[in-house]
């Protein structure tokens, strides 16, 4: 004995009030007595006999699995491009600029570098681009690409969606045996000059795109040249106009840096803060030149100290973005900051943390 059911069933769709969208749910059920199974048991109640019959019952059921939702991120997601160019086939750009942005005395040059796209590498910022130096290793094979967080905006420096800007440490140090050793790409674009060609891939990454929201509390922790991503989203926040977004929120920027000859884009965000005074908050930590009430050198995690409780607060906001590019070692900084702030809460610090960067309000880039 058998017995099969189905069923089409029509469901309004969710976002829409018309029924136009059509869901089928197809059910097949078989209730099979095998030679076996069946089990009874006579008994009586109150002078009536019965007798109770259990079957095994197989239930075979097929239904269309429901579209996975889609995830809507909070970041501006819409449009972006990654790996359009791949080290085998890399787009050739020209150095347009390439200028030394440290002092003569400070701990090592830093220089900001121009190089043409012809808008062929549509980048956002937030997002880096890999860079294949010339030459070959010493196994005479082509050098690997280093990648390298954007310093521009999507706009360029030159306004005009063609350019691309980087912001790179020339590193030179002395090994073990006492030989001067210099990073290879690193000084092959420190060394480029104007009209150089450049091998660039990419555009990579989403962990630091731009938030939606122009409301937002944006709070940006660099080191060095972990400035460079925060560059271009100060950019578009305060030196250009978009039709579709303007700034209105607090845009909060902590560099950290060894010497103040070492301060990078400093008159820049000196001019960000004479427009727009309400929206930009900058402050710098000079770790060789600077100590707190304590006499500890100052560094990004000791300058954060001083706002604690501030920036607790502003933490535990919906709309608040943590961004961080630079040395690794300062997010442990951080946490030791704001382990007991939450504690006073009753928060764990940690799991908040957690929870912010599944919510894409904590972003890290770190080396």
């Amino acid at each position: 004995m058998a017995a099969a059911v189905t069923a089409a069933v029509s469901l309004p769709s969710s976002k829409s009030t018309s029924l136009t969208t059509r869901n089928s749910i197809v059910v097949s059920e078989r209730i099979t007595y095998n030679k076996g199974s069946l089990s009874y048991r006579n008994g009586s109640c109150g002078g009536f006999k019965f007798l109770s019959i259990r079957a095994q019952v197989t239930t075979d059921t097929e239904v269309q699995a429901p579209a996975k939702a889609v995830k809507h991120s909070k970041k501006q997601e819409e449009g972006v491009v990654v790996n359009k160019f791949k080290p085998k086939d890399p787009y050739t750009g020209r150095c347009l600029l390439n200028t030394k942005i440290t002092g003569d005395d400070a701990p090592g040059e830093t220089w900001h570098m121009v190089f043409s796209t012809e808008g062929e590498v549509p980048y956002r910022e937030g997002q880096s681009i890999g860079v294949i130096p010339d030459g070959v290793d010493k196994n005479g094979k082509p050098h690997k690409l280093r990648l390298y967080s954007i310093a521009s905006s999507a706009l360029g420096d030159f306004g005009d969606s063609k350019t691309v800007s980087l912001c790179v440490k020339r590193l030179i140090y002395t090994n073990d045996q006492g030989e001067v050793v210099k990073g290879v790409c690193s000084n092959f674009l420190c060394d480029l000059k104007p009209g150089a060609e450049v091998k660039i891939t990419g555009p990579v990454g989403k962990e630091m795109l731009m938030p939606k929201d122009p409301n937002a509390t944006i709070i940006m922790l660099g080191t060095g040249t972990g400035i460079a991503p925060f560059r271009s989203f100060l950019w578009k926040m305060f030196f250009e106009k978009h039709d579709d977004y303007r700034f209105n929120g607090l845009a909060w920027l902590f560099l950290g840096v060894p010497t103040s000859s070492s301060l990078l884009y400093k008159e820049e965000f000196e001019k960000m803060k004479e427009k727009s005074p309400e929206n930009f908050r900058v402050d710098f930590a000079v770790s060789r030149e600077q100590t707190n009430a304590n006499g500890e050198k100052m560094y990004i995690q000791t300058r954060m100290a001083e706002y604690a409780e501030e920036l607790w607060e502003l933490l535990k906001k919906d709309n608040t973005y943590v961004y961080m590019c630079g040395l690794k070692g300062m997010e442990k900084g951080i946490d030791d900051i704001m382990v007991s702030l939450a504690a006073k809460d009753g928060i764990n610090w940690i799991d908040y943390k957690k929870q912010m960067k599944k919510g894409e309000q904590w972003n890290v880039e770190v080396y």
